[in-house]
């Protein structure tokens, strides 16, 4: 393992301890949980996280990383709130699923490296499962209708925002509302058909790259299960597209600490790949690194 190199060190995180105000059902199994962390929204850029636990309790011991899918305002116009979306399933989820409003929760972040905001005439992004989780701010920031970030990054980087959203079928869709009302192009697919196609998502972004024009600057980005993200990153090859991807891989520091969440990335040197940590190094890099 090379020496971690200063840019990713967490020096810029903040731990909080906040209250729980919202913990709502939005989709099967699928909650949104909000709290206020003033230092923390008004950081944060699109595609970093935080990790999260239950304040005072050993049980569960170890955090979970969940990446930051909204920023909300007060009445004066200061990032206060962040919105965290969430999939039911271990025993971290469960207990913030159970969790009362009221319950403390202690946060650390923001973390990461998040999205680049590179220029490009369209910018879509392919994503499945609870991988949607963050794209609102990165769409936002692409249309120019949010900013994020201390000082706050350049908006307003893409004349064209697209989402094309898979899921096992149309109770697990989460977000499509403030989605379409971020005026993003929203496709949906389910792999039962019970909402937009009945379509696995690379083969709907391999579709809709064949029709688009050569000229424009197109630049994908994708978050959910593996496999799909590396037959997103195919197509995105084949096109010859700009792809990132938002690597999912377990995490239990956040920090580059324990090693946990290591991914194996291609390089330049008398090794042709190394173990890069995703919470520090990542979780976002290009597709083309990633050795799936």
């Amino acid at each position: 393992m090379s020496k971690l190199h200063a840019k990713y060190y967490a020096d810029k995180m903040t731990q909080v301890q906040s209250a729980i105000e919202q913990n709502e059902l939005v989709g099967e199994k699928t909650y949104r949980l909000r709290v206020a962390a003033p230092a923390i929204a008004a950081s944060v850029v699109p595609g970093q996280f935080v990790m999260i636990r239950l304040a005072g309790t050993d049980a569960p011991l170890i955090g979970r990383a969940l990446a930051v899918y909204n920023v909300t305002n007060d009445s004066t116009g200061t990032p206060t709130w962040i919105d965290l979306v969430y999939l039911r399933k271990g025993v971290m989820t469960e207990t913030l699923a159970n969790a009362a409003l009221g319950t403390a929760v202690t946060l650390w972040g923001p973390l990461g490296n998040g999205f680049s905001n590179t220029p490009c005439d369209r910018l879509i992004m392919a994503v499945g499962g609870i991988g949607q989780t963050p794209m609102l701010t990165l769409g936002r920031e692409a249309n120019g209708s949010q900013s994020f970030g201390s000082p706050a990054r350049e908006n307003g980087w893409s004349q064209n925002v697209e989402l094309i959203y898979g899921a096992r079928k149309k109770s697990f869709l989460a977000g499509v509302d403030d989605f379409r009302a971020a005026d993003f192009d929203v496709t949906l697919c389910t792999d039962d058909g019970s909402a937009g196609v009945r379509q696995l998502v690379p083969d709907v972004l391999a579709a809709r790259l064949a029709e688009l024009s050569k000229d424009e600057r197109i630049r994908v980005v994708t978050c959910g299960p593996e496999i799909m993200m590396e037959k997103v990153a195919k197509v995105c090859a084949e096109a010859e597209v700009d792809c990132d991807v938002s690597m999912e891989t377990p995490m239990a520091c956040g920090i580059g600490v324990c090693f946990s969440c290591v991914a194996k990335v291609r390089q330049e040197g008398p090794e042709p790949w190394d173990y890069k940590r995703t919470c520090v190094e990542g979780p976002i890099f290009n597709a083309n690194d990633i050795c799936w």
